[in-house]
């Protein structure tokens, strides 16, 4: 008799939805997706209720990975740039909040909440993972609330940074500056323009063989921005959030 294959419930945290499906080795969701708004204030323990309702509307895993925005290092929250605000993206931070996420090992909440194995990454990571070819010097890009980045080298995970607060135009933060606060102040035309800037600009910092554009408003760049932004560069669908889940637990580290 053929051994049952892993299932994998794969959490995809976000600053205005969070997102999960179960997917199978070779990342077939065995169900639609469930997706609810991400609430606030949002301490731990209330995200943890969070996953525990949406994986009672999904079928049994054996597994978990968490994409989480945000600095995370082996599991451990550095920083997170939504889940310490009062309301959500760019409201109040709560100094509360702040220090409940700081220097939190959330990955061994979640595992001894559930009781199955858990994987924890930086969502873009996550993200990557679902799309990478494995060979080369692969950048993804994720843009939805903020900028989301991760690095692989021939498929391995390099070291997570922060891109999202670097400085750009002297007075602001990429996550400021392409995120979807400004999108929405600007349009999708004007705001197109202005990944194809950060492309341009970010091009000679990394010399990247691929670069790939995913998250929930890559696929709001204008057409004729896209002609114009170089074949080195992809753009890859919102799913891979999700699907990735799979192949993260695969990864190696450079």
């Amino acid at each position: 008799m053929a051994n049952s294959p892993t299932m994998t419930l794969s959490i995809d945290c976000g600053g205005l939805s969070i997102k999960a499906s179960v997917l199978d080795e070779d990342g077939t969701m065995h169900a639609p997706a469930v997706a609810v708004p991400t609430p606030y204030p949002l301490t731990p323990a209330g995200l943890i209720e969070v996953f525990k309702d949406i994986a009672a509307k999904l079928p049994k895993a054996d597994r978990i990975t968490v994409g989480f925005p945000g600095m995370v290092r082996h599991g451990v929250v550095v920083h997170t740039p939504h889940y310490i605000n009062v309301k959500g993206p760019r409201t109040r931070v709560d100094p509360e909040l702040f220090y409940a996420w700081k220097g939190l090992d959330f990955r061994s909440l979640v595992q001894e909440t559930f009781g199955l194995p858990t994987l924890m990454l930086n969502d873009a990571e996550v993200h990557g993972a679902g799309v990478v070819a494995g060979s080369g010097f692969e950048v993804v890009l994720t843009l939805g609330t903020g900028l989301g980045c991760a690095v692989f080298d021939g498929g391995k995970l390099a070291p997570h940074i922060e891109l999202s607060h670097a400085p750009i135009r002297r007075s602001t933060i990429y996550d400021e500056w392409i995120g979807e606060h400004e999108r929405r102040r600007l349009g999708d035309s004007f705001w197109s323009r202005r990944i194809r800037l950060m492309v341009t600009d970010l091009r000679p910092v990394f010399h990247w063989d691929r670069l790939y554009l995913g998250g929930g408003n890559a696929r709001r760049i204008r057409p004729e921005v896209l002609e114009l932004i170089g074949d080195d560069v992809v753009i890859v669908p919102n799913a891979a959030g999700i699907v990735g889940g799979v192949r993260a637990w695969n990864l190696t580290r450079v």
